[in-house]
């Protein structure tokens, strides 16, 4: 049993599975592929990622591989929280350059479903976030791309200042939408 909502951009999603608690814990599938086909959502994942920050304010993204090695993701929060952010990077889409954000937190049980032809980040909430999350194709190094976390013609509306965020120097330096590679 899921409980999907739509996001406001073609196919990313919010995801929130059933969870069976009494006094030992709790039991959850994650995901289990026969009931995410019963609502609507049929993708072969074949990667699972995990991905560790020790502080608030760690920004990874946003990032995303061309095709043919697109990847949908499916991400979840077991420490922590994040924000998650969506950015419609297929250029004959008539939402081609918006974003979506959704807070995902291991408090909440819920995750997010980024689909092909969008770029994808997050950035932690709290102190020690654990994030884990699904694609449907691996790694590969020569399709692989990142946007500017603060193009302004995209204007992500980050929850902490620019200069509190910790990022890689490829995060950092990459390239703005208008000069990026993106989806046909």
């Amino acid at each position: 049993m899921l409980e999907v909502k739509e996001l406001g951009l073609d196919g990313v999603v919010e995801i929130v599975p059933r969870r069976f608690s009494d006094a030992r814990g709790f039991f959850c599938e994650t995901y289990n592929a026969s009931t995410f086909a019963d609502a609507g959502i049929s993708m072969s994942f074949v990667q699972d990622n995990h991905s560790f920050s020790a502080v608030k304010g760690v920004l990874r993204g946003l990032h995303y591989q061309l095709p043919p090695r697109a990847q949908d993701k499916l991400v979840r929060v077991t420490r922590g929280a994040i924000l998650d952010v969506a950015v419609d990077i297929r250029r004959h889409s008539p939402d081609f350059g918006k974003w979506v954000a959704l807070e995902v937190s291991a408090e909440k049980w819920n995750q997010i479903l980024v689909p092909k032809g969008f770029a994808h980040g997050f950035v932690t909430l709290s102190d020690v976030t654990e994030v884990i999350y699904k694609v449907t194709d691996t790694y590969s190094p020569g399709h692989d791309r990142a946007i500017r976390f603060d193009d302004p013609d995209i204007g992500i509306d980050w929850p902490l200042p620019t200069a509190a965020l910790v990022l890689s120097d490829k995060d950092r330096n990459a390239p703005l939408l208008r000069a990026a590679d993106t989806f046909e």
